[in-house]
């Protein structure tokens, strides 16, 4: 595990590289094209995809992208184990350039995901899970000659929980709905005091997994890609990402990619 581990934190570095070239020239519209339903899409997201796919390549397992996302389910249903990655989550705060977005690179098995890295390019902070471990680590950056140890040596295991009594709810910054909105509004009436978030990409996910959120309530479409990796985190750091059961957790690699609403905690 801990070689794929290396792979994919390789992986999401080097392509965090490349986002941000692409993020910081005064020069560059983003070559923004938009896909069927009608969301953004840029030459980061294509550029990081290739990027990623180079690297996983190395393994032995095949990869489901936000890119290559037409496989069929008959092909599809036949990997036990599957790379799933979004190269640039979060592509609307990307066109903004406020920042919140990441490189989301998850594997999974059996459906459920067992390894998972997110890298906030911006930010330079890197999380990453599995074997119920789950990390934060700060300033890390692509280098040819990376320094596993040395980024262990740096990490900080999660969760790390946060100061305070009320109730920390983590929100999307670009889609709220109003379903999520009256939850919000049911927790004020359960626990008194909620505190809201909004903020983008799976950077919810992964202020939940360290403690800094208690909840990140989605009742908005999202794809297996977005979850994945930050799953695979949240589950390391003893949390979990529920469908609105509150029981059963989200499966991957299914016949249809969508997402059902669901609930991090």
């Amino acid at each position: 595990m801990n070689l794929l581990l290396e792979t994919a934190i390789t992986a999401a570095l080097k392509a965090g590289e490349e986002i941000l070239r692409i993020y910081h020239n005064p020069e560059s519209d983003f070559g923004i094209e938009h896909k069927a339903d009608n969301s953004p899409l840029t030459v980061a997201d294509r550029k990081s995809n290739e990027i990623i796919i180079d690297y996983l390549t190395t393994t032995s397992y095949p990869v489901i992208s936000e890119e290559n996302k037409a496989i069929a389910f008959e092909i599809r249903r036949q990997w036990k184990t599957v790379w799933i990655i979004d190269p640039l989550d979060g592509t609307k705060e990307f066109i903004k350039r406020n920042g919140e977005f990441t490189v989301n690179i998850a594997l999974v098995r059996n459906g459920t995901p067992v390894l998972g890295v997110i890298y906030i390019p911006v930010r330079k902070t890197l999380y990453y899970g599995c074997e119920n471990k789950a990390f934060r680590v700060e300033h890390v950056v692509y280098s040819p000659d990376l320094d596993f140890s040395k980024i262990q040596e740096k990490a900080l295991c999660l969760p790390v929980g946060h100061p305070g009594s009320s109730c920390i709810v983590v929100a999307s910054r670009s889609h709220m709905s109003s379903e999520t909105e009256k939850f919000i509004d049911e927790l004020r009436l359960q626990k008194g005091k909620v505190e809201l978030t909004s903020i983008g990409s799976s950077i919810k996910i992964c202020l939940v997994a360290e403690g800094s959120a208690d909840i990140y309530p989605r009742f908005a479409p999202t794809m297996e890609w977005d979850t994945a990796a930050g799953h695979a985190i949240a589950k390391a750091a003893g949390k979990e990402i529920y469908q609105m059961d509150g029981i059963t957790p989200l499966a991957y690699n299914k016949e249809n990619l969508l997402n059902p609403w669901f609930v991090v905690k």
